[in-house]
């Protein structure tokens, strides 16, 4: 009977174990907000241009079009970003804590709380990417070795400085906000291919005409003629390995005819969004963010060199973000929680862990 009723106890508290582990499960996951995520976007030709000194030449970025027609294309992306999202903002929640969590966006303005993220120690050290590129051009040495040399050199330059002492006089508050990344870009090799197709578009067919080389563990860069006037679009971690990777407007490199986008800058803005970064504006309108703690809400993009103070959306605009539209010489500055987001790709578990060796 003692061993009946022993053995009963026992089965008890096993059952009473398993259901206290089933509860503890979606208790973390609910620790984790998810309810403003989206993948979907407005196309950046509806929104308004803030400036009158937006250059009609050209169009920026159109990373965010690509994506919404991926999407279409392949129903499993939107899950497989989800996973990305949620496993990026369990590392910060676990490891980043604002010093002023209050008040919404860093704004600027008197109307918002400025939020001051901390870089967060994920133990990585400097993380290293090498870097193929493939020059697509009717006549591929039109692309220099040097300006392939002088683009890796914009690279790591805008990610390793903070560039402090180039912000206005006025915008203090932003100062605490600027970092460096720790992320390291080396040239792996650069493959050079004459073709005669006058612009290649942006449904990936420069990519499947040249194919990635690893692109588990290399980024890949395609520098060709894309049309229209468009200066890059990337792909965001989470597509497919086979079309993974930037592709730039040759004239848009360091020494380009593409002024005033011409100083290496568009590469900086697509490696942003191959590294899980959305748009400073969050691809929306002020109520649509770019999962970003410490940059401020807007209504749009910037363009041209505008002002500071640039008030949208009762906050400051960081319009010297290299995740904004302005010109090359106008943004200089990622963000400590920016930092944060592209580096937990390289956590275990992360996007682009085997880059770093996870």
């Amino acid at each position: 009977m003692k061993k009946l009723l022993l053995s009963m106890a026992t089965l008890a508290l096993l059952i009473t174990a398993c259901s206290d582990e089933s509860k503890e499960a979606p208790l973390q996951e609910q620790q984790i907000d998810m309810s403003d995520f989206y993948v979907y976007t407005e196309s950046s030709e509806n929104l308004s241009s803030k400036s009158v000194n937006s250059n009609k030449n050209y169009t920026s970025c159109y990373t965010m079009e690509v994506l919404n027609k991926l999407l279409i294309e392949n129903p499993g992306l939107e899950k497989k970003m989800y996973d990305i999202e949620f496993h990026t903002r369990k590392f910060i929640n676990a490891k980043g804590k604002p010093t002023n969590p209050g008040g919404g966006n860093n704004g600027g303005s008197d109307t918002e709380e400025d939020i001051d993220v901390l870089p967060i120690d994920d133990g990585l050290g400097t993380v290293n990417i090498p870097v193929y590129f493939h020059i697509v051009l009717p006549n591929a040495n039109d692309v220099t070795n040097s300006q392939i040399q002088s683009q890796m050199s914009v690279l790591n330059s805008d990610f390793n400085s903070s560039n402090t002492n180039q912000l206005p006089s006025g915008a203090t508050n932003f100062v605490n906000d600027a970092t460096t990344t720790n992320i390291n870009f080396t040239l792996a090799g650069t493959y050079r291919y004459n073709n005669s197709t006058a612009s290649w578009g942006t449904n990936n067919a420069v990519k499947a005409a040249y194919p990635p080389i690893t692109p588990e563990t290399h980024l890949n860069v395609w520098v060709c003629n894309i049309g229209g006037g468009i200066l890059g679009y990337a792909q965001f971690p989470g597509g497919n390995s086979n079309t993974d990777g930037v592709v730039l407007l040759h004239s848009s490199l360091p020494g380009g005819s593409a002024a005033p986008y011409n100083l290496g800058r568009t590469a900086t803005h697509e490696v942003g969004h191959y590294l899980n970064l959305r748009h400073i504006w969050g691809d929306g309108r002020c109520k649509q963010d770019d999962f970003v703690l410490d940059t401020p809400s807007s209504d749009g993009a910037n363009y041209g060199c505008p002002s500071y103070p640039t008030i949208n959306c009762k906050s400051t605009d960081m319009t010297m973000n290299y995740m904004d539209y302005t010109n090359d010489s106008c943004m200089y500055m990622f963000t400590d929680g920016q930092r944060n987001r592209m580096r937990a790709l390289f956590t275990t578990g992360g996007a682009r862990a085997t880059m770093a060796g996870n």
